[in-house]
């Protein structure tokens, strides 16, 4: 039993179905938000000197916080939900709620560490923007980690495996980082790379306290039996590959023995060395 199986059997009754449907209206409430009262977006965003002047609701408020505008991020934002209801009924719904609320305490504690880092280094605490928008790319990722071969359709029209729009993401991500160091540097990075780099820590520990964990003695079973089974006959089945259709005689009574078929006969007729240029084709 892994680390996630303990949690679960734990805490799983406490799950939220369809978590992520929230964490979406939370991102149309900020989207809307940014055009209906722009002003009042800072108020909401995640600031450690704000907190640590008792405005505490920053803390959660920054889940409405937007990354990007326009038709484009309405569109990512309704992929979203049926890739997100897939997600849950491959994980399940306590691993899923795990993954999106580990993703979300992760971007408070890596704000919060990169705020007192940088104050201690640099004299100046650098500010950290959080918002939903990498966590939700990130359960993209997860999904096409679970489902490499599904097939899904950008924009609605171009079909395309998840595995290579995972390879896309990731490369996309990579560059927006390096983008960050050659225009500021560490402190560009930290600033506005952090939640990218904490989105992808997330994804890989979420599936790395997944894994199942063999004994060695659990190991060694698992070779012999994919050994047994990757074998052909398998062993005790009966079953042979080969079999003369006259004398009876199979690969395994005599395996000094060549066997071919017959292309004059009808069917598909097996014969021995001894019988294949012998017998009466029929």
């Amino acid at each position: 039993m892994n680390f996630m199986q303990k949690l679960e059997r734990k805490w799983g009754r406490y799950a939220v179905y369809n978590l992520h449907k929230y964490i979406v209206f939370a991102y149309f409430i900020g989207f809307a938000l940014s055009y209906i009262s722009p002003e009042s977006m800072s108020y909401l965003q995640f600031s450690v000197p704000a907190i640590l002047q008792g405005q505490i609701w920053r803390l959660f408020t920054w889940v409405f916080c937007i990354t990007g505008s326009g038709i484009m991020t309405l569109l990512f934002l309704a992929c979203l939900i049926p890739m997100g209801r897939h997600l849950e009924m491959f994980l399940g719904t306590f691993r899923m709620n795990v993954y999106l609320i580990g993703g979300m305490l992760l971007n408070v504690v890596g704000g919060i560490l990169v705020y007192v880092l940088s104050h201690l280094v640099l004299g100046i605490g650098l500010p950290v923007y959080l918002t939903n928008y990498y966590i939700l790319l990130s359960m993209f990722m997860a999904l096409a980690l679970c489902m490499p071969d599904a097939t899904v359709h950008l924009y609605f029209l171009i079909p395309i495996k998840m595995k290579w729009m995972l390879v896309v993401y990731l490369v996309e991500l990579v560059y927006e980082i390096y983008v960050y160091y050659s225009s500021g540097g560490i402190i560009l990075v930290a600033v506005l790379g952090t939640q990218v780099i904490l989105a992808l820590l997330n994804l890989f520990m979420f599936f790395r306290l997944s894994k199942i964990r063999l004994t060695r003695k659990q190991k060694k079973v698992q070779r012999e039996f994919h050994a047994q089974m990757a074998s052909t006959p398998r062993p005790g089945s009966g079953i042979t590959r080969h079999k003369c259709v006259i004398c009876g005689r199979t690969e395994v009574s005599n395996p000094e023995l060549d066997f071919r078929y017959c292309s004059k006969c009808t069917g598909n007729k097996e014969y021995c060395q001894d019988h294949l240029f012998t017998h009466s084709h029929n």
